[in-house]
Parts: C-alpha cells; sequence; structure tokens
C-alpha cells in the first residue's frame, strides 16, 4: 500500500543543484517510490556548525511502498553514491536525505525518529515543506503555525 513520506534534501558541497537533482532522480529510479511534489530550491545559512558554506535545499514529498526503515536504507544508499563523507556533525556534506514524515508512523528509535527531531526548528525544513503541504500537522501543530513561529535564519528562495 502507498504511504506518503516528506524528504529533505540538502547539500552544500561541489555542484548544490545537480547534487539535489541527482538525488530526486535516483528516487524516481527505485520502482517503489514516486516523487509527487518538489518544492522551490532554498539557500540558506549553515546551523550548528557555521564555518561552511550555504546549503541549497529542497523537500520532496513522496508516494512509497517501503518501510519507513527501508526508505531510510535507500535515503542512506543515495548519500553513499552521491560521495557523502560524515565528518563534523552538521558539517559541509554533497547531500543530506533526510526522512521527515512517514504517514501514519511515528519513531523516538535512534536509528529512525519521525517526525524528524529538529524539523520543527529549521526554516530551511519547513519553509519548502509548508510549500508543499499546506495543510499537515506536526506533533499536533499545524505547519503554518510552526512556520511563522521559526526563529527566522537565512532561508532564500531560489528562482
Amino acid at each position: 500500500m502507498n504511504k506518503k513520506a516528506y524528504l529533505g534534501i540538502g547539500g552544500n558541497i561541489g555542484d548544490r543543484k545537480s547534487n539535489i537533482e541527482k538525488t530526486i532522480e535516483l528516487l524516481n529510479n527505485n520502482e517503489e517510490i514516486k516523487v509527487t511534489k518538489i518544492s522551490s530550491f532554498y539557500e540558506t545559512e549553515p546551523v550548528g556548525y557555521t564555518d561552511q558554506d550555504w546549503f541549497m535545499n529542497v523537500v520532496v514529498e513522496i508516494e512509497t511502498t517501503l518501510d519507513p526503515y527501508k526508505l531510510l536504507e535507500y535515503c542512506n544508499y543515495i548519500e553513499s553514491e552521491l560521495k557523502r563523507v560524515r565528518l563534523i556533525r552538521w558539517g559541509p556534506r554533497t547531500i543530506d536525505v533526510d526522512v521527515l514524515l512517514y504517514e501514519g508512523f511515528t519513531s523516538t528509535d535512534e536509528k529512525l525518529t519521525v517526525p524528524h527531531p529538529r524539523m520543527h526548528e529549521r526554516g530551511f525544513v519547513m519553509i519548502p515543506l509548508y510549500e508543499i503541504a499546506k495543510d499537515i500537522d506536526i506533533n499536533g501543530k499545524s505547519i503554518k503555525d510552526i512556520v511563522v513561529d521559526l526563529k527566522k535564519e537565512d532561508v532564500r528562495k531560489l528562482d
């Protein structure tokens, strides 16, 4: 049965836009995943570790027959295909693919926490998510209210 999920995709090493486009292509190449919506591209200042280049981010809505853990495995596979290296927490990366929300599923598991634990604090996640999913609730709060309450780090929509 198809489930709706939302993925946050971003990176700040190499050709950021091309890496995001390749990620979306790899998602669509999996017969168990269909990308149904793609937000605009956004450029955002780094959070946490700030001595690095700005990120480019999008959020995609997908329909999938993969369970949440198989979806996470596939997201990790995409990161490895695009040469993601984890050296510094919140550090530079070619690509990051996060499972933000998964229909009918919540988890506080160390391997996969859904809803994503810090997404409601991140403009680079919430603003593109709001663009493609204006009516969702996250932990019982409307996305519109979350976006209004955000501390606004610099998030710029790209043409």
